[in-house]
Parts: structure tokens; sequence; C-alpha cells
């Protein structure tokens, strides 16, 4: 049976265009802003719109340059998001009295993000380097994960924020959690290459149910063990969930059981039981969930994102029409509040739809990676985008208790934001090595163009 080799397009010029569009969607709501609430632009903003425009063109010409088989969607859903959360901060800013300049320091970190990123598909010219580190990466990312446990670290925010999750850097606050997903999710993915098998066949068959052997759930019970420690000591259920979370999902697509599911949803419920009588922040956040005009003053913050939301309606007030400082740290945890606002219901589904589209394009990626370690990583990052994306809009919406994770691109904070820019360099990088042409001493098969990433073709390269 002879062999079809798929060849896809590399589609720069159609990202190029994109990137120019994600660019002006930017641009337009810092104009709007000011159009809206003063009736012209000040000269001063046009360095801003210079440099933006400079980011967005510079990071194609480095994908264009190093991964020209990159997927061509992802860089620029994350510049459209990264964008709307600039002139939403910088709408935020210029809305109190005196004005503030948070938005020039998030600039920043985006340009330090991008740059890192740069470097990334610079030096990284192979991401399975990474691969055969799992025990090594793992206890690195868990000593990110319970850095702020460490005594005369803490950062001043974990007082404001009421999560022990911040630690103080020459000055600066940073989240240690950022880090500790990569390098925890590239643990995850090697652990699992390696043992893929024996998590899939060894154990015993009882009643028709495959229950694995002891030896095999002590991965999962040390994440249910470190998400405890989070939960508990660092008073932080978002980042718990998130990591947990990630590691049942990737154990599931590793193994394709569902046995893998059961287990860790069973051993979440026991801890979520055991842990709602023992530590008193997560009966709060229930309750603040389920009623949180109990007690005005301590849920002001999700009660004034409520209002604010509901004053949006459909098409929201306008760039720069809302109210959005109403709302404590409107410009970090909120920020999709602030978003519905002044956007509208319409507005927030519009910033879905690209998360959506940014998570499902890079779930593609890993359907069509021709290694376990790249698909597990693909899928990895994708969970770990969603699952954030997810659990903080849940919680701004009250479709779930509030759990403090960031927006991705969008909230304010450097640690965040120069993280998520990483992840989309390994990203990219997968991807590229899943689309790039076989070299014609790998294959002496047809070539069969495709226009775009059909998911008919995954897993056909080299199959017979």
């Amino acid at each position: 049976m002879s062999e079809t080799q798929v060849v896809y397009y590399k589609r720069r010029n159609t990202e190029l265009l994109l990137v120019l569009t994600a660019s002006i969607l930017g641009i337009g709501g810092w104009l709007l802003t000011h159009l809206n609430r003063d009736g012209s632009i000040p000269v001063s903003a046009w360095w801003m719109f210079v440099a933006w425009l400079a980011i967005c063109v510079g990071a194609h010409l480095i994908v264009r340059w190093r991964i020209p088989y990159a997927d061509p969607v992802i860089l620029p859903s994350v510049l459209t998001l990264n964008g709307l959360g600039l002139s939403m901060i910088h709408r935020i800013d210029v809305g109190w009295d005196p004005p503030t300049d948070a938005v020039t320091m998030q600039l920043i970190w985006t340009i330090l993000g991008v740059l890192l990123f740069a470097a990334v598909l610079i030096r990284l010219r192979d991401y399975r380097l990474l691969q055969g580190l799992s025990y090594v990466l793992f206890l690195i990312g868990m000593a990110f994960l319970l850095l702020p446990l460490v005594p005369g670290l803490a950062s001043a925010n974990n007082a404001a924020n009421g999560s022990q999750i911040w630690i103080e850097v020459f000055g600066h606050s940073f989240q240690p959690a950022e880090i500790a997903k990569i390098v925890l999710t590239l643990a995850f993915a090697s652990y699992l290459t390696e043992n893929r098998d024996l998590l899939q066949l060894a154990g015993r068959q009882v009643l028709g149910f495959h229950l694995p052997r002891l030896r095999d759930l002590i991965p999962i019970g040390v994440m249910w063990g470190a998400a405890l420690v989070v939960l508990v000591f660092e008073n932080d259920l978002g980042t718990s969930l998130l990591f947990y979370g990630l590691f049942v999902m990737m154990l599931f697509v590793a193994t394709s059981q569902i046995r893998w599911v059961v287990i860790g949803v069973g051993a979440f419920v026991i801890a979520a039981g055991v842990v709602g009588r023992a530590a008193p922040h997560v009966a709060t956040r229930v309750s603040s969930w389920l009623d949180p005009f109990s007690d005005f003053e301590r849920n002001y913050q999700i009660i004034a994102a409520q209002y604010g939301m509901a004053w949006g309606g459909l098409f929201g007030r306008g760039w720069g029409q809302g109210r959005p400082g109403l709302t404590p740290v409107a410009s970090s945890d909120f920020i999709s509040a602030a978003i519905t606002e002044e956007l509208g219901v319409a507005g927030l589904m519009a910033v879905l739809t690209i998360y959506l589209l940014m998570v499902s394009r890079s779930l593609r990626i890993g359907l069509t990676s021709t290694d376990v370690f790249g698909k597990l990583l693909a899928c990895g990052f994708s969970f770990v985008f969603a699952l954030q994306i997810f659990a903080i809009i849940g919680g701004v919406t009250r479709l779930l208790p509030l759990t403090g994770l960031t927006t991705p691109f969008m909230s304010q904070g450097g640690s965040s934001l120069v993280a998520n820019w990483l992840i989309v360099a390994i990203l990219l990088q997968v991807s590229h090595q899943a689309r790039r042409p076989v070299s014609t001493l790998e294959a002496s098969a047809p070539v069969e163009p495709i226009a775009d990433d059909a998911t008919a073709v995954i897993g056909r390269r080299g199959e017979r």
C-alpha cells in the first residue's frame, strides 16, 4: 500500500493579514475610549500605537523567519486578546481622578513576553529536547508552586488578595505558579510519554473495571496532595484546581481510559468534602457564589461586577462610557466584567469566541503532532488555557465560585502575561514540527498538498 505525505501551506501572508487586523482592534479600543470621553485623541497616544504595531509585526516576522509552518491563527488570536486587554486597562486608568498609568507597565510586560517568545523560537530548535527530564522538571515545578510558603519571600500582595501566592523579587511581586504551570506541563507530558503503556495495560480486571496498580496511583496521589497543600496553606482555590485538573486531563489523553477520570474526580470529591469543613475560606467562596448579598461588604467586588454587566446589557455602554472602575481590581481579576459593561454580552461572547478559537487550534496541534510528547504537550497547554478561561470567567459571571485566576493575555499582571507568551512559543514550535514537510531522505511517498489543517490527515504520515 502506497504512502501519502501531507504537506501544509505556510500561510504566513494569511497570518500577517490577521495580525494587522488584531493590531487595529487593540488600537481601536484605545481611540474610541478617548473619542467618546474627550472628543479628541491625545498627541502622546501615538507612540503607544506605533509601539503596539511594532510588537505585532515583530512577533509575526519572528514566526515567519524561524517557524514558517506554524499554525497561522494562534498568534493573531493572542495579539487580539493582548491588545484588547491593554485598551481596557488604559480605559480603566483614565476613569480615575487623577488618571493612573498601569497600562504602561502592562505594555512593558508585553514587550518582555514577546522578547522571550522570540528567544524561545530562536534558541529552541526542537521541543523534544525537553523530553526525558520528567522527575527533575516535576521537582522544579513543585518548588515554584510551593515557593510562596517559604518564610521571608511573601509579598504584600498576599494580604491584599487574601491568597498566599505572591513572592517579592527585587522589590517586584511575582507569582511563581505561572512558571510552575509551564514546568509541570512539561514534566507531565514527559512522564506520561514514558509510562503511558504501563498506565494503559497494567492492573487487574475486577467486575469489569480495570483497576490500576498501587504504584501507578502514586503520581495522581502526589498531585492530589500538592493541590490540597496549595488550597489549605496558600488559600488559593484556582491554582489547586488548575494543576490537579491539568494532570487528570493529560492522564486521560495519554491513556484514553475513563478510569483515570473516575479516580481523579472521586479523589477530588473526597478532598472537597474534607477541606470544605476544615478550611473556612472554601466555604466562604461557596457562600459568596450562592448568595453574595448575604455579606455586602465582603462580596462587594462580585456584586459591583454583576451590576456593571447588567448595566452594559446586550451591546454595552461603549468604550469609555461605562464605569468599570467601580469594581475593585477591575483591570486584573474582573477585566471580563469591564469588557461586558462597555462592549456588552455580545462583546464578551466575541472575546470567548477568540479564546475558543485559540484553544481549538491548540488542540488541533496536538492531534496533528506526529510524536506522543508533542501531542501531550500541546493538549496540556490547551487545557491550561481552557481551565483558566472557564474558571475565571465562570467565576466573574457567577457560573462557578470565584477562583482568582487571571484572564489569559488580558488581565493586568506581568508574571501571567510573560508565562502565557512562553506557552504560545512552545505551542507554535510543536505546530511547526507537525506541519513542516518531511525531508526527501525520510519520505519517498507522493505528495498531496492541502489547503488547511484537515483533521482527516491526522496521523497518516508514514502509516502503512
